[in-house]
C-alpha cells in the first residue's frame, strides 16, 4: 500500500471540507442527534472557516493518503490558534482523523508520528490534544501512544455540552 503525506493548501479546501466533514460524520453521528451533528458539522467545516483556518499561520493541515486516495488528515496548531492550553512549549494536534475505509492500517499512527516529528523538529517539549470522554477507541489509541489525562474542557456538538479530556503527550 502506498502512503503519502503532504501539507494541506489554500487549493485543497473542497477536498479538506468534504473528508473533515466525512471522518467527524463517521466518528460521531452514532453517539449525537442529527441536528445537533448537522449543526456541528455546518459550523465547523463551513468554507470562510476552512479559509481562514488554512491561511493561520500557526495552524497546519496534512492529508493522509492511499494509494492515491485521501484517507484521513491532522490538524496541529501552535499558541496562538491553539484551543485550550495556549503554552508555546507545546504544539496541539486539534484533529487527527481516519475514514472509517481506511482504519486498521496504521494511517492513525502515520499521523500521529507525523505530528511527533513536527513537534521535534519545532523543539516542542509536548504535544497535547482534546478527546471526548466517551470515545473509547481514541482514549485507547492515544493512551497506546503515551498520551496521559491532564484535565478537561466543554466541547459542543450542536446544543449538546459534551466534555473533551485533554490529554498530553511528553516529548523526549
Amino acid at each position: 500500500m502506498g502512503l503519502l503525506i503532504r501539507q494541506c493548501a489554500l487549493d485543497d479546501i473542497h477536498v479538506l471540507r468534504d473528508i473533515s466533514y466525512r471522518t467527524f460524520s463517521e466518528t460521531f453521528s452514532d453517539m449525537n442527534t442529527f441536528d445537533d451533528m448537522k449543526a456541528y458539522l455546518d459550523k465547523a467545516f463551513e468554507l470562510d472557516k476552512l479559509r481562514a483556518e488554512l491561511l493561520n499561520e500557526n495552524s497546519s493541515f496534512y492529508f493522509i493518503y492511499s494509494d492515491g486516495a485521501p484517507a484521513g488528515y491532522l490538524k496541529l496548531n501552535e499558541v496562538p490558534a491553539q484551543t485550550d492550553i495556549q503554552d508555546k512549549q507545546s504544539l496541539e494536534i486539534e484533529r487527527i482523523y481516519v475514514s472509517k475505509e481506511f482504519q486498521g492500517k496504521g494511517l492513525g499512527s502515520c499521523l500521529m508520528d507525523k505530528a511527533i516529528s513536527i513537534a521535534v523538529l519545532r523543539r516542542k517539549k509536548y504535544v497535547w490534544l482534546g478527546v471526548w470522554e466517551k470515545n473509547e477507541k481514541a482514549l485507547r489509541f492515544y493512551k497506546k501512544n503515551g498520551f496521559y489525562r491532564i484535565g478537561a474542557h466543554s466541547f459542543f456538538i450542536g446544543n449538546d455540552k459534551q466534555t473533551d479530556y485533554i490529554m498530553r503527550k511528553d516529548i523526549a
